[in-house]
């Protein structure tokens, strides 16, 4: 079995502001800069072998912050890049909801058969966050807990990849506070459903 540390960064203005952030480049806010300091704390005692994050400067400023607390590297990976949004990107979610109210709900419900306007669908995400996690998979074997930073919606995405568990709505799952869980699968199981 392989574990992957899934971290969420700490929270931006538009996190606070309910905007779609997707690739759009956001750092930290004060907020998420106090809630990166309390979630390094809770990870000290975690075996971290290597440190990856998305392209992002939040995930690179939440990254860097566990990488110095621990000693350990930080490698940015642009496969780990955030859901495009597209035109989304930006928006606020209540906007959204307001303009296309059924594309909300489908977003909501059925979020992988949803594309944002010149963005990128759920399934090419998938796709993407697979072939990253099976590169990890084949460089670090079972050499200790990796750590993956990624905003969301992406790491829900992910958690989707390697549990094969429901997306749920997307944009409710990324309602502010940073976390962590570890997510044990067998890498063999990534990308079949």
């Amino acid at each position: 079995m392989f574990k992957i540390l899934l971290i969420r960064p700490g929270v931006t203005e538009y996190d606070q502001q309910g905007r779609i952030q997707g690739t759009l480049d956001i750092p930290l806010c004060e907020d998420g800069h106090r809630q990166v300091a309390t979630m390094v704390e809770e990870l000290r005692a975690q075996p971290i072998t290597a440190i990856f994050t998305s392209p992002s400067q939040a995930a690179e400023q939440t990254a860097e912050a566990l990488g110095e607390a621990l000693d350990v590297k930080v490698k940015s990976l642009d496969a780990l890049q955030n859901l495009n949004h597209g035109l989304w990107q930006g928006m606020l979610v209540n906007d959204v909801k307001t303009k296309q109210p059924r594309v909300y709900r489908q977003w909501q419900e059925q979020p992988e058969t949803v594309c944002p306007p010149h963005g990128e669908t759920i399934v090419d995400a998938e796709e993407r966050l697979q072939a990253a996690v099976a590169k990890l998979t084949k460089k670090f074997r079972a050499e200790g807990l990796v750590a993956v930073v990624l905003p969301e919606p992406a790491a829900s995405v992910l958690r989707h990849v390697l549990r094969h568990d429901e997306l749920g709505d997307l944009w409710k799952s990324r309602n502010g506070a940073p976390g962590w869980e570890i997510i044990e699968f067998a890498p063999e199981t990534v990308g079949s459903k």
